[in-house]
């Protein structure tokens, strides 16, 4: 049996993507201490989740993944994989990472793992993502849960650092997932999909880009200003932030907005790893003081 299909249903990319986030989120809480099963758990854990939630959506999907010319050749597409099977899969996915989770890391990751699956399978898949423009902004808190869980599976606690990382991955994923829309206008528009630049136009996609692009430069900053990473990230943050946000804004005058689209897309991938890896590094630094304190119980 060919094992190439049922892993691109579980979309191996945004595995990874959020594999990167997972790991950013427990080291900044883990501050500089390290145990291997714990951190085993919460990124495989996580990666199951992810990828349960992937297949489903694939499953729900397959109706419209047959108007868009970058995914009429998926397996649910093309019959090659049968209903049944993918929900087997998926179920079976998200019982080991769901299990995994709760085994070995808190029940509060464990519990956040399924608010990011509820909000990705149920609420943006089967009914946002068909019928409001604010599909992405909901699903955004689908994305940015990653983080939390790594950070939560150390902490046991949803604390200011745990809420900075579910605002800052969530204004990351606004400017990132409209660009996608833009480059792949006429796939969404062609199946009805009512994303922000279909629905409104892509100048006004242009400018939330840029919106969502200050907010996020802003809010990445303050894990440094609270006092959960050192200088050095805030620096990196800064440095990369900004770069996006000069990208963004050319947007006002480009010639292709395809072309510039992919470019802020691709950016992005930069901005997020550049990110995940400076808040695993410099984490709590001794040198910096808390300037905010903020716990939630």
């Amino acid at each position: 049996m060919a094992l190439k299909p049922y892993l691109l249903l579980a979309k191996p990319g945004i595995i990874f993507g959020n594999l990167i986030t997972v790991i950013g989120g427990y080291f900044l809480a883990a501050g500089g201490h390290f145990d291997l099963i714990l951190f085993l758990a919460a990124v495989l854990g996580t990666s199951l989740v992810v990828a349960s939630g992937c297949v489903f959506n694939n499953v729900i999907d397959r109706d419209i993944d047959s108007h868009m010319a970058r995914t009429q050749s998926r397996a649910m597409v093309t019959g090659q994989i049968s209903i049944p099977v993918a929900l087997l899969q998926a179920t079976l996915l998200g019982a080991a990472g769901f299990s995994l989770l709760a085994w070995q890391t808190t029940a509060l990751a464990t519990a956040f793992a399924a608010f990011g699956f509820a909000i990705y399978v149920g609420a943006y898949s089967l009914y946002l993502k068909r019928n409001s423009v604010y599909s992405t902004l909901i699903g955004s808190l689908s994305g940015a849960s990653p983080p939390v869980i790594g950070y939560c599976a150390v902490t046991g606690t949803f604390d200011l650092g745990a809420l900075l990382l579910l605002v800052i991955f969530s204004m990351w994923q606004m400017p990132h997932s409209y660009a996608i829309a833009i480059f792949r206008f006429n796939d969404y528009a062609s199946a009805s999909i009512p994303v922000l630049p279909v629905k409104r136009g892509v100048d006004v996609a242009k400018r939330h880009i840029v919106y969502y692009t200050v907010l996020f430069v802003i809010a990445s900053v303050m894990l440094t200003l609270a006092g959960y990473t050192g200088w050095i990230y805030a620096i990196v943050a800064i440095g990369v932030g900004l770069y996006w946000l000069a990208i963004a804004l050319r947007g006002y005058r480009a010639g292709d907005d395809a072309a510039w689209a992919r470019k802020v897309f691709g950016i992005s991938i930069m901005v997020v790893t550049a990110l995940s890896v400076m808040m695993s590094i410099d984490s709590r630094l001794p040198m910096t003081e808390p300037l905010l304190s903020l716990t939630m119980g």
